[in-house]
């Protein structure tokens, strides 16, 4: 994984950062109607966690359950169309969306976070690129 934010995002005088500390891995959990996705973090600023993705009541989406290392729990919708996936959940004060485009040659995943607290005005969070390693 590779991520970017802008300076003050971890707090007034906090340095951008531009890191590729972390690993991200897939797989399918037995039976293979569920992928699981694990997350590792070298920056102690940022979370670790794991999340499960599955099949979803709209026929056309994905949902994903999300828990990290902070005890967060989230729920979002998925979905993986024409070489972009998208994340996005629709909570109270805290709406999020996740844009990643896919490399021609699948290798890579570029894409970012946003943000709003109404679901009208969006606000970019953070770069979170995916870089396959063999």
């Amino acid at each position: 994984m590779e991520v970017q934010f802008v300076a003050d995002y971890f707090g007034l005088g906090s340095p951008p950062i531009s890191d590729r500390g972390g690993r991200t891995t897939f797989e399918w959990l037995a039976g293979e109607f569920f992928l699981i996705q694990r997350f590792t973090v070298d920056n102690p600023a940022a979370p670790s966690g794991i999340a499960i993705i599955g099949p979803a009541e709209a026929a056309e989406t994905l949902s994903q359950h999300y828990y990290d290392s902070r005890g967060v729990a989230r729920s979002y919708q998925m979905s993986l169309n024409d070489g972009v996936w998208q994340l996005w959940r629709e909570a109270p004060g805290f709406w999020q969306r996740y844009t990643g485009v896919f490399s021609d040659d699948g290798r890579t995943i570029k894409g970012a976070w946003e943000g709003s607290a109404d679901g009208s005005q969006w606000k970019h969070d953070f770069e979170l690129n995916y870089i396959k390693v063999d």
